[in-house]
């Protein structure tokens, strides 16, 4: 008994009955009583008695608890429903369909209606395909004088539709246009510009130049210099085809009508 009790309260596990062996002694002790009297034996309430009042002495050295084990199942995690994702995803591939096929209905009609408008040109940027603005004829080209207006230089023309002036001063260009080539000869230079892919002008006579080639004229801007030795010759042409459909209004080229 002694054995059980002590490995019950080593494991700290409260008992609630317990075992009572009453073992009989080796060396057998002479009664006190009358031999005459019977012994008397122990009665079973005893017993029980002696067995309560063991197992709460263990009981109360142990500490007596409750141990209770939860065996209700876990909860499990709430499941989306995998249709409504699904259904959430196709309502924002649909929503973008549509957005994708109004823009295209869009395009397609400014395309037709509007062809330049400023999202044909935003989208031909992009794609390389924009369309570039057809070039103005020659005669559709506004030109500017060759000397300045306070010049006291005299601008002549000839029946062949060259100008001509000998005098000190700045060299503008007839229009704006690109330096096409800039040649020197004699210790002076000959320049031509390209105003349009068919339409240049060419001047010779230049004492000094100011731009080089691939450089942008403008006709307000002067490009050249004359020192007044030597006569200045401009002369303009559409597609190699020399000009001579304008008059001088002054000293300002000016297209026949």
């Amino acid at each position: 008994m002694n054995e059980e009790l002590d490995y019950a309260e080593m494991l700290e596990i409260p008992v609630s009955t317990v075992n009572v062996v009453k073992k009989k002694s080796i060396f057998k002790k002479r009664p006190f009583f009358s031999p005459s009297k019977p012994q008397q034996q122990e009665t079973p309430a005893a017993q029980d008695e002696l067995k309560d009042l063991v197992v709460d002495s263990v009981n109360e050295r142990v500490g007596a608890y409750t141990y209770t084990e939860d065996l209700s199942e876990p909860a499990q995690p709430e499941k989306k429903s995998k249709f409504f994702a699904k259904d959430k995803g196709s309502k924002i591939i649909l929503t973008e369909l549509i957005a994708v096929c109004v823009l295209a209905a869009a395009i397609f009609l400014t395309n037709i209606f509007m062809p330049n408008s400023a999202i044909n040109t935003f989208i031909g940027s992009l794609t390389g395909t924009t369309k570039a603005e057809p070039e103005p004829t020659y005669n559709e080209i506004t030109l500017s004088p060759v000397v300045s207006d306070k010049s006291d230089a005299v601008v002549n023309v000839s029946e062949s539709g060259v100008l001509s002036f000998t005098a000190k001063g700045s060299v503008y260009p007839i229009c704006a246009g690109k330096v096409a080539s800039v040649t020197k000869e004699n210790d002076t230079y000959t320049v031509e510009i390209a105003h349009t892919s068919t339409f240049t002008s060419v001047i010779t006579g230049l004492t000094d130049v100011y731009s080089a080639q691939g450089t942008s004229v403008q006709g307000n801007i002067p490009f050249a210099y004359s020192n007044g030795e030597g006569e200045v010759r401009v002369s303009m042409y559409d597609n190699g085809t020399l000009l001579n459909c304008y008059t001088l209004s002054g000293v300002v080229p000016v297209w026949n009508s």
